[in-house]
């Protein structure tokens, strides 16, 4: 047993990211994105949502800090009426956790499942908003 280690973190999502270096990237991904197809390792998070995953990752993982943009969304599709409601909840989580103001880089749907499969690992949700998928970049521990 562990102290302090979010309950929401399973053990294969630690060590997941317990095996991730600088500059690996990590995907949580909704419940629609095709994530079994393009992960290299996938975790599964079924029941759980990418906020509140991404608030219990944020508290052992820390974002890159020698890039412009280590978060990466997915933007919307031209046409399509989904919306995201959950890009301002993101910002508010990844700006709390981090203590500074990170910036988001969007990419359009293809060019981000492109780069979900080089992504070091892919956490599958159950996420109902569509477009909520989200890409962390790794960074290092100062002390």
């Amino acid at each position: 047993m562990l102290k302090n280690i979010p309950a929401i973190l399973s053990p294969d999502i630690l060590k997941a990211i317990c095996e991730m270096g600088h500059g690996d990237e990590i995907v949580l991904a909704d419940r629609n994105f095709p994530a079994a197809s393009h992960a290299q390792k996938l975790n599964r998070a079924d029941g759980h949502t990418i906020p509140d995953l991404l608030d219990a990752l944020l508290y052992l993982f820390p974002l890159d800090t020698y890039v412009d943009k280590p978060v990466t969304l997915m933007k919307e599709e031209p046409g399509d009426l989904a919306e995201s409601k959950l890009w301002d909840e993101y910002s508010k989580i990844i700006n709390n956790r981090e203590e500074r103001d990170i910036q988001f880089e969007w990419i359009d749907r293809f060019a981000f499942y492109d780069r979900a499969q080089r992504a070091f690992a892919i956490i599958a949700t159950g996420e109902k908003v569509p477009y909520a998928n989200i890409i962390l970049k790794k960074g290092v521990i100062k002390t």
